[in-house]
């Protein structure tokens, strides 16, 4: 699993907030971008695509201007951009790719990478599913993560059954945090089914890695009822405080790097699970202290134990120990 390039890249909010760049502000940033469009399917050109270029400021995103890319997928937009950073936004069969300019950019050979679109999950799709619970102070904090890697040359899409498939208990009320390759973190509402409490996440899983957060409380910190949606195993994650016991629960043991305790439900089954014991596994020292960390919150509201990506990608690869292969199963989404 690859660690993700947005994470310690160029962030926008970063950005707006740094001090040098405010005495950039009565300066344009750019005065003429221009580049090519690349279908990285094909490894050619790709005509006929519409460019348009994004100013975030305090109102919003703002368009200042909006070129299509030529038979040769060149493209040139003349507009001044009033201050750093700016966003170069494509829509190519159906989906979004975005390109953040940070300040000190080359505005001339830009290249904007576009993929074929496809509603076929292929082989090179794989995915971890991760539930964590955390009965502590008379609640159960729920926080769940799909990490998915698509080391394809198209963006996987389906409007009909979403890139992935969770349960929401009756009442919940949540939104799904999506980090995709390369990107910012922005926020999406679980779509519902024709199932009852399954929801799906309906973003396009381009090639590099997504990642999909969400998280949310529940009154009983001793049982907790659901279903495995899709058709991946899920894993449930407790401290090593907590012991997890019903019907089909498969305990993968304690992984050594976080203290984990594993547990596994194959896809397809639904469960009601008995929660006995206490714990976090963060304490809620270690949690303050990332939340007073001045470090720039893209997405508020984002699972508080995701927002260190080092952390849950330990807890995956502990995983992958303990559960060999399983740790990703190939093949289409229920």
């Amino acid at each position: 699993m690859r660690r993700r390039s947005g994470g310690a890249g160029f962030s926008l909010q970063r950005g707006l907030q740094s001090p040098a760049l405010f005495l950039l502000a009565a300066t344009p940033l750019f005065a003429n971008i221009s580049g090519t469009v690349v279908n990285q399917t094909t490894g050619k050109p790709q005509p006929s695509v519409s460019v348009t270029l994004i100013h975030p400021g305090e109102g919003g995103m703002q368009t200042l201007g909006t070129a299509k890319s030529d038979a040769e997928g060149k493209f040139s937009i003349d507009k001044e951009v009033p201050s750093p950073p700016a966003l170069l936004q494509t829509d190519f069969q159906g989906v979004t790719y975005n390109q953040i300019l940070p300040p000190g950019t080359p505005t001339t050979g830009v290249r904007l990478n576009v993929y074929d679109a496809t509603n076929k999950l292929s082989a090179d799709v794989m995915q971890q599913h991760l539930l964590i619970l955390e009965p502590i102070n008379g609640q159960l904090r729920v926080s769940e993560t799909f990490l998915i890697e698509n080391k394809g040359k198209t963006t996987f899409q389906d409007a009909s059954k979403g890139s992935a498939q969770l349960f929401l208990p009756q009442g919940t009320n949540t939104e799904v945090t999506v980090t995709a390759p390369g990107g910012m973190p922005i926020r999406r509402p679980p779509e519902k089914t024709a199932q009852a409490d399954i929801y799906k996440i309906g973003y396009p899983l381009k090639p590099g890695e997504t990642q999909f957060e969400l998280a949310y409380t529940l009154p009983d910190p001793k049982k907790f009822a659901g279903k495995a949606a899709g058709s991946d195993p899920l894993r449930l994650v407790t401290a090593s405080t907590v012991t997890l016991s019903g019907d089909g629960l498969k305990d993968l043991g304690t992984e050594p790097r976080t203290q984990a305790h594993v547990y596994e439900i194959m896809p397809g089954a639904s469960y009601v699970l008995s929660i006995m014991g206490e714990g976090a596994l963060r304490t809620e020292n270690a949690q303050a202290q990332d939340e007073n960390s001045g470090a720039p919150k893209v997405a508020p509201g984002m699972a508080r134990i995701y927002d260190r990506l080092y952390w849950i990608l330990a807890l995956a690869f502990g995983i992958l120990a303990l559960g060999g292969t399983m740790l990703y199963r190939k093949g289409p989404a229920a």
